[in-house]
């Protein structure tokens, strides 16, 4: 029972990767990007290591897939905003189509 949940779990996180790469594909621009790598790639990443751990237990291999989900989940969104607040500082416009660009009120506010 525990195999076929760890495999069903597996099989989720590699549809949310999918489904993260082709957003970054498709999306316009490096904000939206961000937005869907970060998002799909953490949530599929960590189902994929968390399937990992329920087939394996606590063996080596299950702790080091606890532990590395642990650093998905802290880095990847960090590194997300990271690179989203170098790319508007650097003056990457945002797609035409956005409605609204709370960064840039902030900083208005802050002047």
């Amino acid at each position: 029972m525990s195999e076929t949940i760890a495999y069903i779990m597996m099989t989720v996180g590699v549809l949310f990767d999918l489904l993260g790469c082709v957003g970054l594909v498709r999306l316009p621009d490096v904000y939206n990007r961000l937005q869907a790598a970060t998002k799909c790639v953490t949530l599929g990443t960590c189902m994929i290591l968390l399937g990992v751990f329920v087939l394996t237990g606590f063996t080596a291999m299950g702790i080091k897939a606890l532990i590395c989900m642990f650093f998905i989940l802290i880095t990847n969104p960090t590194s997300a905003h990271a690179l989203a607040r170098g790319s508007h500082k650097a003056g990457v416009p945002l797609w035409p189509g956005s409605v609204i660009d709370e960064y840039q009120e902030i900083q208005e506010k802050k002047s």
